[in-house]
């Protein structure tokens, strides 16, 4: 990449509503907690793929990765075709080599979950998906499965369901989770890293016995419906910009969610803006969302040669990019921010860090590596 030019941040109100951490008042529950295993400081990566790259991996730099995504059929959890059965077999296959790799599946995504609302509203319903979980981790011999429903009680995906009662069915469907898997296997979902989530999509004093942990979502906090530039992933809060890792695991303490069954998330890739003025190098301006940039592409497509200079927000450990004469804007992770949020978790004693994703990282020298070196790890 071209040099880095740095400076401290100022410019224009982002205007991004806060939302307050309220803490819920506690309701009993007539399940007692699961003891659950636990590991001190995890790395977990999601991944996408084919399956046909997983040689190029340091997988003995993780200890977790959840493949992404299977999706309900009628009521059951359902791996799509055949091509996605043979990734999660290699995935599988690994942990013949690395003996410490857990290897679990996905519910959902960002517009994988549309019927996730109403099928989680029926006992029943309810009941047949915790079966085919089983019967799917039994069958492939994976580890366990992580919820990424976008979102519970709130507005996701435009025009998909959702309703009030889906904060306790979520409760329900985890607790039915946890009594059909039974203690061993690892249950854990993908949170929103804002507080309108924190507050109102989980019963976190009746989920949080259940789970092993929860994937902190602190990445798109500035996402692609948004018409005015900011950090997606910020460490820290700033006078522009309340959501931000930081700020999402103060709320989720709030709420008594244990450190160590947080896990914060990294970006291996950018979110670019087009039709961005030249104020403030671009940073809290008026824009249309380009696109999503993976992390190996970062040295061609930000480089000098785009007319791209890069930057850094101190105050909010920070990277982002800005061209004047593409009138682009990007933001993104980079080896100082991860390495800072990987610091971060450990002196907070959270349980780890993730990643989206591991296909967009570089196969040598890349991201997951400074993770890995951050964190002080020994290898798998």
């Amino acid at each position: 990449m071209n040099p880095v030019r740095y400076f401290s941040v100022l410019g224009l109100c982002l205007g991004i509503l806060v939302f307050s951490c309220k803490t819920p008042p506690v309701t009993s529950s007539k399940t007692e907690p699961t003891p659950i295993q636990k590991s001190d400081f995890d790395i977990i990566a999601y991944y996408s793929g084919t399956g046909e790259d997983l040689d190029q991996y340091h997988w003995e730099q993780l200890d977790q990765v959840i493949y992404s995504f299977c999706h309900l059929r009628g009521n059951r959890l359902a791996v799509d075709s055949e091509a996605d059965s043979l990734v999660i077999k290699k995935l599988v296959s690994l942990k013949k080599k690395y003996r410490n790799l857990k290897v679990l599946v996905s519910l959902g995504g960002w517009g994988g979950c549309k019927t996730c609302s109403e099928v989680f509203s029926s006992s029943e319903a309810r009941t047949e998906f915790s079966g085919s979980v089983n019967a799917i981790l039994n069958n492939y011999k994976a580890d366990g499965i992580d919820l990424d429903w976008e979102y519970p009680a709130i507005e996701g995906v435009p025009g998909h369901p959702y309703s009030e009662e889906d904060r306790h069915n979520f409760t329900l469907l985890v607790q039915e989770l946890r009594d059909s898997l039974g203690a061993e296997k690892e249950i854990s979902f993908a949170a929103g890293g804002f507080p309108e989530y924190i507050d109102q999509s989980i019963e976190w004093e009746l989920v949080m016995p259940k789970v092993n942990r929860v994937n902190l979502m602190s990445y798109d906090l500035v996402g692609g419906y948004s018409t005015t530039t900011g950090h997606h992933t910020p460490l820290y809060s700033n006078d522009k910009q309340v959501r931000s890792v930081d700020n999402g695991v103060k709320c989720l303490l709030s709420k008594g969610v244990p450190p160590k069954k947080i896990v914060i998330g990294a970006a291996f890739y950018a979110r670019v803006w087009k039709e961005v003025e030249n104020i403030n190098t671009g940073l809290y301006q008026l824009g249309t969302f380009k696109s999503s940039v993976p992390y190996k592409k970062f040295d061609d497509l930000f480089a000098a040669k785009n007319g791209f200079d890069q930057y850094r927000d101190f105050a909010s450990q920070a990277a982002f990019a800005y061209s004047p004469s593409r009138r682009e804007f990007a933001t993104f992770d980079d080896t100082k921010t991860v390495q800072a949020k990987t610091i971060y978790a450990k002196n907070k004693g959270l349980g780890g860090i993730m990643f989206w994703e591991l296909r967009s990282d570089l196969p040598e020298g890349g991201l997951l590596n400074d993770i890995f070196l951050s964190s002080g790890k020994k290898k798998n």
